[in-house]
C-alpha cells in the first residue's frame, strides 16, 4: 500500500482485520480520512478515528496483540498472528504436575529455537521451578515462578532453546494439595515470541541493583515483557504489584547469555484498579539489562480519550 503524506494534524483511522493484517491510515483532511472508511468497507472491518500526539496502541479486532503506530505513513502493521493464550489452552492437552513432583519435556529437533511454557491452576497458588537442560550438568536458563491465583493470572513465558537438543524441566515445589497444569510446546516463527516483540518498541537500561517500574491503567488486560542483555548473564526479578508491596506474581530469572536466551513473557493484569510491573536487576553493577514493557491486550471498553496507555 502506498504511503500517504501527513500534514500537521494527526488524525488516525485504525482498522482491524480479523485474521489478517491491520492498517493504519494517517491523514489531515476529511478526504484523506475517508480512505480509512473505504478500506473498512472493502475489507468488512470497522474504522475508528482518534487523535494522539505521539502514538496510539489499540487492540486488534481479531483478539491478537495491540498494534503500535510510530510513523507518518499508511503501512500494514506487523502481520504476526500468534494464537492467543486461550486458544493455546483450548487446543493443547495440559500435563498435571502434582505438588512436589518433576516433569520434563525434550526437544531434539534443532529447528526448535524457542519453547512456550504456560502454567495455570484451579485458583490455587503456583510455585514452580523451570530449568533448561542443555547437555549433562548444563543449566543455562533457570526461573522461579510464583503466582497467587493460577486461574485469574496464568503464567506464560518463552524460553530460548538454541543449539538443540534441549529439555525443559518443571518442578512443582508447592504442597501436594496445589497441583498445576503445564503446557510446554515449541514456539515457531509466528508464535508468541514474535507476537510479543511486535508490540514493544523501546527498551530501558536497568543497571545492576536498580529497580524500574511501569504503571498501567485498569483497561490493560495483559502486558508484554522482554528482558535481554548485551551477551552478559541476566539476573532479574519481575513482580506484578497490586498496592504497596502486594505481589500477585513473581518471576526470578537467571540466563547465562541474555542475547542467546532473552526473557519473553506475557503478564496478565485483569485488575479493576490498575497494576504495576516492577523489574529489579539483581546482578552486580557491571551487568546491566535492557527491559521493554508495553501493553499487550486491552479491555473491550477501553476509551483512548479518557485513559492514557500508561
Amino acid at each position: 500500500m502506498a504511503a500517504v503524506t501527513v500534514a500537521k494534524w494527526k488524525a488516525i483511522a485504525l482498522i482491524g482485520l480479523a485474521g489478517a493484517e491491520a492498517f493504519v491510515v494517517v491523514s489531515s483532511s476529511p478526504r484523506e480520512r475517508s480512505v480509512g472508511t473505504q478500506l473498512a468497507s472493502e475489507y468488512g472491518a470497522s474504522a475508528r478515528t482518534r487523535t494522539q500526539d505521539d502514538y496510539i496502541d489499540i487492540n486488534r479486532e481479531s483478539g491478537g496483540p495491540i498494534a503500535r503506530y510510530d510513523g507518518p505513513t499508511i503501512r500494514p502493521l506487523s502481520n504476526v498472528r500468534a494464537p492467543s493464550l486461550d486458544e493455546i489452552w483450548e487446543s493443547t492437552m495440559p500435563v498435571i504436575v502434582q505438588g512436589g513432583s518433576l516433569r520434563t519435556w525434550s526437544f531434539a529437533n534443532p529447528q526448535v529455537d524457542a519453547v512456550q511454557v504456560l502454567f495455570k491452576s484451579e485458583g490455587r497458588p503456583i510455585d514452580a521451578d523451570i530449568d533448561l537442560w542443555n547437555g549433562p550438568d548444563n543449566t543455562p536458563h533457570k526461573m522461579r515462578v510464583y503466582v497467587e491465583d493460577g486461574a485469574r493470572r496464568t503464567f506464560s513465558a518463552i524460553i530460548g532453546t538454541p543449539r538443540g537438543p534441549n529439555s525443559i524441566a518443571v518442578r512443582n515445589i508447592g504442597q501436594l494439595e496445589f497441583p498445576l497444569d503445564a503446557v510446554v510446546r515449541p514456539d515457531m516463527q509466528d508464535g508468541l515470541a514474535a507476537s510479543i516483540a511486535s508490540v514493544v518498541s523501546k527498551s530501558e537500561v536497568i543497571q545492576g541493583g536498580s529497580v524500574r517500574t511501569w504503571s498501567f491503567n485498569p483497561f490493560v488486560q495483559s502486558v508484554a515483557v522482554i528482558i535481554k542483555t548485551d551477551g552478559r548473564p541476566l539476573n532479574s526479578r519481575i513482580e506484578l504489584l497490586m498496592g504497596p508491596n502486594n505481589s500477585k506474581q513473581v518471576v526470578e530469572i537467571y540466563t547465562e547469555d541474555g542475547v542467546d536466551r532473552p526473557f519473553f513473557a506475557i503478564v496478565e493484569t485483569p485488575e479493576a484498579v490498575g497494576s504495576v510491573i516492577r523489574i529489579k536487576n539483581t546482578a552486580p553493577l557491571e551487568f546491566p539489562v535492557y527491559a521493554s514493557v508495553a501493553p499487550y491486550t486491552l479491555g473491550d471498553s477501553y476509551n483512548f480519550n479518557e485513559w492514557p496507555m500508561l
